[in-house]
């Protein structure tokens, strides 16, 4: 009859649970659990009426259909009155309080915060957001990225005596020559610009003065500069190019100097000879010509050269002395020599180098194949040192070539079209060339590097 009435009745449920309820309920109070429920009915009363009213009909049930007629009539004499506070604190309904675990799951998750209780052992259990992981992916490229770009990677070496090789300074030269790029925004003078007062008031060699003046213009700016500052005599008869590169300043002075004057440009690189023969051969430049040779043993008589050049050469040479003292022995009596070159500032046991400056040299003189530099005065003391010389000269011209550094990166910025079909090898190697010609520029902008220029008179007989 309960069975049946459980199954058709929804009042006498009710009924049933509510009896329940006070018979199984009360004896587990009178043992101890009181305080306990009545915070739990305080904190969530319908629950906790749930609760008792589940439990006891579970109870109730059971009773009935056990055909023990005198449990409802004295619950307390066949219920056991010993529920302890761990079986109260249980949830009757599996799914009781999965919703507030769900929600404190959720959003743990959402911030990041592994869920230890999963597996200790793993420090993400949780897997790690989609942004957290592409934010360290570009930190860690970034820092690998840099520390590649601070790492120097054309230290220079110096081809062993005797063997046919050319070194680190030619072997990097003939690349250059091969792949186009350098001559393409540099143009025939593999050398800086020059940048007067004016042009220099007109914002060029900026980002925005970028076209005030063309860049390789101020190279040929450069080169009648450098030859009026010298001071040597009118249509020198036979002049030497040191370190001519692909001839430009070679050609450019067979031009200006006329058809009386020979000029012979050297270098270190095959390629750059058969770059600057060809272009000679193609502007029709007659009274110039070009070779292999190495600055340090020229292959020269005594007395032969009216003109000694060198324009940004030295920097690649290990023995600035013999450089100078090669230079000197084939010049004639009377003759001149101009040096073009980047030097170290001049230090004194008051003023040496701060570990700083010391890291920035290092990366200026392993990046780009260069040996070591010295400073303006070193030079002058060389050449004061050989005892030929009638007079010397120097000075100092960052303000006037300072602005090429950064102009030669604004003309890849306005036209970047050969770099970028060039393919990835030249992407990197460009990126590294950006970077070496902004530290330049910043070590001749504080005075770590200075522009060495100095001119010599060697005397008569």
């Amino acid at each position: 009859f309960t069975l049946w009435t459980l199954h058709n009745s929804q009042r006498t449920t009710a009924t049933m649970l509510a009896a329940a309820t006070c018979s199984v309920a009360a004896p587990a109070l009178a043992n101890g659990a009181r305080g306990v429920r009545s915070a739990r009915v305080v904190a969530n009363p319908s629950v906790s009426r749930a609760r008792r009213s589940s439990r006891a009909s579970k109870l109730r049930i059971a009773a009935v259909v056990g055909g023990d007629a005198s449990l409802s009539a004295n619950s307390n004499a066949r219920v056991p009155n010993r529920l302890s506070l761990s079986e109260l604190a249980q949830p009757v309904l599996r799914s009781h309080g999965c919703t507030e675990l769900a929600q404190v799951s959720a959003s743990s998750k959402a911030i990041g915060v592994a869920d230890t209780t999963a597996n200790p052992l793993r420090i993400f259990p949780n897997g790690i957001r989609p942004e957290f992981l592409a934010l360290a992916v570009v930190v860690a490229f970034g820092v690998t990225v840099k520390s590649l770009l601070d790492t120097p990677s054309r230290t220079y070496t110096q081809a062993p005596d005797g063997q046919q090789q050319i070194g680190t300074v030619g072997e990097e030269y003939d690349a250059w020559t091969e792949e186009g790029i350098l001559e393409y925004y540099w143009g025939e003078h593999i050398h800086l610009g020059y940048y007067t007062d004016a042009d220099m008031a007109n914002g060029a060699g900026t980002l925005a003065g970028c076209n005030v003046k063309d860049f390789i213009e101020a190279k040929f700016d450069f080169v009648d500069k450098m030859l009026q500052w010298s001071e040597c005599p009118p249509e020198p008869a036979r002049v030497l190019d040191v370190g001519c590169g692909i001839g430009g300043t070679s050609r450019h002075l067979a031009k200006s100097l006329g058809p009386k004057s020979q000029v012979q440009g050297i270098t270190l690189s095959p390629n750059q000879v058969e770059r600057a023969t060809a272009l000679a051969k193609t502007q029709g430049v007659d009274n110039a010509s070009f070779q292999v040779m190495n600055a340090l043993d020229l292959q020269f008589p005594d007395n032969t050269f009216d003109l000694v050049w060198a324009c940004e050469s030295g920097e690649h040479m290990p023995d600035k002395k013999k450089y100078v003292e090669e230079m000197i022995r084939v010049l004639k009596p009377g003759g001149t020599i101009v040096i073009a070159t980047w030097c170290q500032r001049e230090t004194t046991p008051e003023t040496e180098f701060t570990p700083k400056e010391e890291a920035n040299l290092k990366f200026l003189y392993e990046e780009w194949a260069h040996p070591y530099f010295v400073s303006i005065e070193e030079y002058v003391r060389l050449m004061e040192g050989t005892d030929a010389m009638a007079t010397v000269g120097s000075a100092n011209w960052v303000k006037e070539t300072i602005r090429s550094w950064r102009h030669s990166i604004w003309v890849g910025v306005y036209d970047p079209w050969p770099v970028v079909k060039a393919g990835p090898r030249i992407w990197w190697k460009t990126i590294r060339e950006i970077v070496t010609l902004e530290r330049m520029h910043r070590a001749f902008d504080n005075g770590l590097m200075q522009y060495g220029m100095i001119k010599a008179t060697k005397a008569s007989r």
